[in-house]
């Protein structure tokens, strides 16, 4: 049997919905080929999007059209932004979801987006003529042809689970490994590696004694991930906290010897920023407690997750331990913690389009990339999508800038650093942090959407409208004067300096003490036109402010990423044969040679490449 399409997607976790539902809206015809419709966009570890620098993410993800932020926002049982103690540029939103529910939301887009058809089966082999991809084949003998295949696998290639020393082969829990996919792939010289990933203990909240825990309650206010959503219409449930202690640990520690990361079993590199339990003891030896986080996985079930916990030792072992909790002194698990190991793919290779060097029409993205979180992986399933589509149409691939956004951030880091652990985005990666905040991703993103064909004209209207609104707030803010006598008594009480003249609202806002909803109490003119507003007046009035506050320090920055445009702007790939580069280091002669970079400030961002360097091509490309 053969069936033909413009673009395949391959897996139907988070990378390949974004991926198939991108591609099909720019109008490919799509394919999205998955080992079980039922388990579309499972969340295999922690139901919950959104975090540090991955809330930036997701809102850049709809902002571009995509549709996990509306999913996220329909499926939420829970909703904080994280950082709120610091400045706007690192806020994150962080929302806890229902699992099963998330699940469906997201098959109902599926199911509604034209263009797209789902296949249930297993891809086991890469077709190609040449150096171009022709398609895949099934483990059923279903030849699928295509100009485009996005490989979006997640931890399925030769995945291996560890509890103690048993090992089962397996994507996820209960659920295949993918074997020969791989190797058809690695064949046409595309490296591969393993990594490893793991996931916590489940419990049923019945055995909880949540007197002895610590609440941990949700946000209620006008905040949320999608720009253009409803609000939250899930009921909101609680979270709650308790730390480990010695007894805890010494139960942990008599179980190493049959831990699989310290007897050998495990050879791959777990991610550094969500390590085991058992990594957390070896690590921090002296480290009487470490917190704990229970987190509900739905509205209606009595599971919940165990954030903090990831381990791969014995089941009998975890529990054990868990019991010299008080909170957990009656415990029943569902399921004990597992680790998994699973192929991943050099994205040295690929080009920031995350198409191969290697294989004409191959994109891949998620964690086959070397990625970790559900939120890296939308993005770059996005992206992948976009460029299939535009690919097909025959038309320039769509790269975002390290200034433009997160996911900009992301793609570099990949194809010009590489990976040597699960790559995990945090602000501290994004040099142009405070161009890149969570509240301006519509800013930076709808209009390059809409020109793509991927954000539909009422999702431009709603940006215009809301762009106008915020102008329209500033603007009243720099008209308005307020008078010494009007407010010094006020500005005392705060504690800042009284005026010793009349100022503008927009002068007085720039003052860290002082927010809009205070200057609306005497400025009866702006309470009037913020109340005016027809649509989300919180979130525009927040944008407003942040932009009023902050735009000595924006405006620096976006000088900064401008001068930093110029390098962007000199296009070298190709142009230099590195080996023969005596100038260069013999470092900055092997990174470029495998790297190939396209622009010269990509080579200033490879590990061993100095600014002499650099230096040296510019005099090289000036001759």
């Amino acid at each position: 049997m053969i069936l033909r399409y413009d673009v395949i997607v391959v897996g139907g976790g988070h990378a390949g919905c974004e991926a198939a539902t991108a591609a099909a809206n720019m109008g490919a015809k799509t394919c999205l080929v998955t080992m079980d419709m039922n388990k579309i966009a499972q969340m295999s570890c922690n139901p919950a999007i959104g975090g540090i620098a991955k809330g930036q993410i997701v809102r850049e993800i709809d902002a571009l059209g995509g549709h996990t932020a509306m999913v996220t926002d329909a499926t939420a049982i829970q909703f904080r932004m994280l950082n709120r103690s610091k400045g706007p540029a690192v806020w994150s939103p962080r929302a806890q979801c229902d699992r099963g529910k998330y699940i469906w939301e997201w098959r109902r887009v599926i199911d509604h987006t034209p263009n797209l058809d789902v296949w249930q089966d297993q891809v086991n082999e890469l077709l190609t003529e040449g150096n171009k991809v022709a398609g895949v084949r099934t483990i059923w003998g279903v030849d699928i042809m295509a100009r485009c295949v996005i490989i979006t696998a997640g931890t399925f290639l030769h995945g291996l689970m560890h509890i103690g020393r048993t090992m089962v082969a397996g994507g996820r829990i209960a659920e295949p490994a993918v074997d020969g996919l791989t190797e058809s792939i690695t064949r046409h010289g595309i490296r591969s590696a393993r990594m490893k990933t793991g996931t916590p203990v489940r419990i049923d909240k019945r055995s909880v004694h949540f007197e002895d825990m610590e609440i941990q309650e949700g946000e209620h206010d006008f905040h949320q991930f999608s720009f253009k959503a409803p609000h939250r219409v899930l009921k909101q449930l609680s979270c709650w906290t308790c730390y480990t202690n010695k007894e805890v640990h010494a139960t942990l520690n008599s179980g190493l010897a049959d831990s699989p990361l310290y007897n050998g079993q495990i050879k791959s590199i777990g991610p550094r920023y969500c390590p085991s339990i058992e990594t957390k003891l070896v690590t921090f030896p002296d480290k009487e407690q470490h917190p704990l986080f229970l987190e509900p996985e739905g509205e209606d079930t009595n599971e919940m997750y165990l954030n903090g916990f990831s381990s791969s030792l014995p089941m009998e072992v975890q529990i054990e331990a868990l019991k010299h909790i008080k909170a957990f002194r009656d415990i029943k698990v569902y399921r004990p913690g597992y680790a998994i190991e699973y192929d991943f793919f050099d994205p040295t290779q690929l080009s920031h389009s995350l198409e191969s060097k290697i294989i004409d029409g191959l994109f891949m993205a998620g964690q086959v990339n070397g990625t970790t979180g559900y939120e890296e992986a939308g993005g770059q399933g996005l992206m992948a999508g976009i460029n299939a589509a535009l690919k097909c149409a025959g038309s320039e691939p769509f790269i975002l800038h390290r200034d433009e956004a997160y996911i900009g951030v992301l793609i570099d880091d990949l194809v010009t650093k590489g990976v040597d652990e699960p790559y995990r985005m945090f602000t501290s990666r994004a040099e142009y942090r405070i161009l890149l905040r969570q509240d301006d991703a519509d800013r930076r993103l709808t209009e390059k959407a809409y020109k793509l064909g991927l954000a539909k004209r009422d999702r431009y209207d709603w940006w215009l409208q809301k762009k106008e609104a915020i102008d329209r707030v500033m603007h009243t803010c720099g008209n308005i004067s307020v008078k010494p006598k009007e407010i010094n008594d006020w500005l005392q009480s705060i504690g800042t300096s009284p005026l010793r003249e009349g100022c503008k609202i927009i002068d007085l806002l720039s003052r860290p003490q002082i927010e809009m909803k205070d200057v609306m109490t005497i400025a009866p003119t702006l309470k009037e036109t913020i109340e005016s507003l027809d649509n989300r007046k919180e979130e525009i009035t927040e944008a407003a402010e942040i932009l009023i506050k902050y735009k000595g320090y924006i405006e620096r920055e976006r000088m900064v990423a401008d001068k930093m445009h110029r390098l962007e702007n000199i296009r070298i790939k190709d142009r230099f044969n590195y080996p023969e580069m005596q100038q260069l280091s013999t470092e900055a002669r092997q990174k470029l040679q495998a790297i190939n970079p396209d622009t010269l400030a990509q080579a200033s961002r490879i590990p061993g490449v100095s600014p002499s360097d650099i230096n040296v091509m510019l005099v090289l490309l000036g001759r």
